[in-house]
């Protein structure tokens, strides 16, 4: 039987790859960090590893997260869930500010009203230009909101710190109907849409406002 071509990978290595990535660092940035080799730290990443407790220990602290965040314990689990930091504060963000934190791409939540009432529905979203690109089904909440001014969240949370952000964009939200224009916003995304196929139907939101905040905590990494 001919070898793989490529080594399996393991959810340990995925989630730390993807944290470096979130972190902007490089495996030897993170093997300084970790007190390892930056072989060992792309070993980890590339293949179905099993590292002791001592180096995930030291993975973690590199990393700025946990061991649970790793391994993905806390995977099914409700953001969120450790207690409030000491000697935080709450900080406005100003829209510039607001855009770096949203970034290219991500998952977020749209709110907005239906028949049956308000809805808040999850999912994946582009920025562009300045606007933002969601794709969904063509008789979903969303597609049937074309026209009307909807809110979109996106936040993040750091449980091992207690502290995180949010960014919310308010503004109308409008069917794309051009076919043309529409596979190009489709081509233009990171990733189609995490819940799967039959979601061809693409909405742009064009913020009127932009707002976002975010818990600082003293001695967390990154904050002063």
């Amino acid at each position: 039987m001919p070898a793989p071509s490529h080594p399996a990978r393991g959810d340990i290595g995925r989630r730390a790859a993807t944290r470096r990535k979130q972190l902007g660092l490089s495996r030897e940035e993170v093997a300084l960090r970790a007190a390892a080799a930056p072989g060992y730290i792309a070993y980890v990443e590339e293949h179905s590893a099993a590292p002791g407790i001592s180096f995930m220990l030291r993975l973690a602290n590199a990393l700025d997260t946990t061991v649970e965040e790793l391994t993905g314990a806390t995977g099914d689990l409700p953001s969120g869930r450790a207690r409030a930091a000491q000697q935080a504060r709450l900080a406005e963000l100003d829209e510039a500010e607001s855009w770096e934190l949203l970034g290219d791409h991500g998952v977020g939540r749209v709110a907005l009203a239906s028949g049956d009432g308000p809805v808040v529905l999850p999912l994946n979203y582009q920025v562009l230009d300045g606007e933002v690109m969601f794709s969904t089904a063509a008789h979903s909440p969303l597609a049937s909101a074309e026209g009307t001014e909807i809110a979109f969240e996106a936040d993040h949370i750091d449980d091992a710190f207690s502290r995180g952000w949010s960014v919310l964009l308010v503004g109308p939200v409008r069917a794309v109907e051009d076919e043309e224009t529409a596979q190009r916003l489709r081509d233009a995304a990171y990733s189609t849409p995490w819940a799967g196929e039959g979601r061809e139907q693409v909405m742009v939101l064009a913020p009127r406002r932009v707002t976002g905040r975010k818990i600082i905590v003293r001695g967390a990494p990154g904050d002063a």
